[in-house]
């Protein structure tokens, strides 16, 4: 099942689910395969077809086998056709369409079915289940700060609070994102590009998302070459991408229409990269579920800007999250998320 998991986790499949799947054969694995996203083979086809005869096999796969014909046959059918004798599931499939009815179809052909449900299954592909069971997608917030809580200068620089390292990881982060998202002011602070630079990755890359209020939008910023969604609360004149419109709350484009039409459009996994401002409001608008932050090795003497902006009246305001913490190249990161 581990490896199953590891295939899964090759390929952004969004809005399919992730899925890696093996075959084995009187001790011996005879096929492996993982789903490469919408349109391509699912995960049991291509690993049963890698196997030959599988009379009598077990096979692991870490989502429930569908069981309702979209752009590909039902897998379930496929196994039952194939003559398996064990199917070992690692989650149920939270899709309504295909919920315990795969493994219902199996049982009912006289496999053996065992279904783990287990976390590992759940976390290779958090953001689907996340939608699946919410509608939302799963939003993740980063930022890097000083040791005393700035993200920014008080001129609004930012560049370079973290390590080099650091920053390697955060494009780790960006490349298993489906979207990333800032503010205008950020675009035109910093005019980033919000791609993955990794010399080893070969994969997608997340598209860029800018959530504008009432400010200017500069023409020549490099994310123009690479087809931005644009929201706003009203119609703008873009260099190019896609324009939508959202209804405007406090003056930017409202977070949970904003999310909810990320969502509409199969992203499922987005990285929250905008300033204090921004992340401010998607906290207080309840849309951000975990967080990433990188604790670099300065010092600003309480000048900056802080990462969340907005009043803090009490401590009774306070979210409760749990926290991970790890180190980079001497520097500290911290994974959180929202207690449930």
């Amino acid at each position: 099942m581990s490896r199953a998991y590891e295939l899964a986790r090759q390929h952004r499949t969004h809005p399919n689910p992730r899925v890696g799947c093996v075959v084995v054969v009187d001790g011996h694995v005879v096929g492996e395969g993982a789903h490469a996203g919408p349109g391509h083979a699912h995960a049991e086809t291509v690993a049963l077809d890698a196997a030959g005869d599988v009379a009598g096999a077990i096979v692991y796969v870490s989502l429930e086998p569908c069981a309702h014909h979209g752009q590909t046959p039902p897998c379930a059918d496929r196994l039952i056709d194939e003559g398996v004798a064990r199917v070992v599931i690692g989650a149920t499939d939270p899709d309504p369409r295909v919920s315990g009815a795969g493994i219902g179809a199996l049982r009912g052909a006289g496999i053996d079915v065992e279904v783990l449900d287990d976390t590992a299954a759940r976390e290779l592909d958090a953001g689907y289940f996340h939608h699946r069971e919410t509608g939302m997608p799963l939003v993740t917030v980063k930022w890097a700060m000083t040791l005393d809580g700035s993200v920014a200068a008080a001129d609004r620089t930012s560049r370079w609070i973290s390590s080099e390292r650091s920053r390697e990881d955060a494009h780790r982060l960006r490349s298993n994102m489906d979207a990333v998202v800032i503010g205008a002011g950020t675009l035109r602070a910093d005019d980033p590009r919000l791609d993955v630079r990794l010399q080893s990755f070969d994969g997608p890359q997340p598209r860029p998302v800018v959530v504008a209020g009432r400010g200017e939008i500069p023409g020549d910023a490099l994310l123009w070459k690479r087809e931005p969604i644009v929201f706003a609360g009203y119609q703008l004149s873009i260099p190019s991408g896609e324009m939508v419109v959202v209804p405007d709350v406090d003056g930017y484009p409202g977070p949970v229409e904003v999310c909810r039409a990320l969502a509409d459009r199969g992203m499922f996994d987005i990285l929250l990269e905008g300033g204090p401002t921004l992340a401010g409001a998607w906290w207080r608008a309840g849309v951000i579920d975990r967080g990433i932050v990188y604790i670099g090795a300065k010092i600003g003497g309480g000048r900056g800007h802080t990462p969340l902006a907005g009043v803090f009246e009490s401590i009774a305001d306070a979210d409760e999250v749990e926290m991970e913490m790890s180190s980079v190249d001497g520097e500290v990161r911290i994974s959180f998320r929202k207690k449930v």
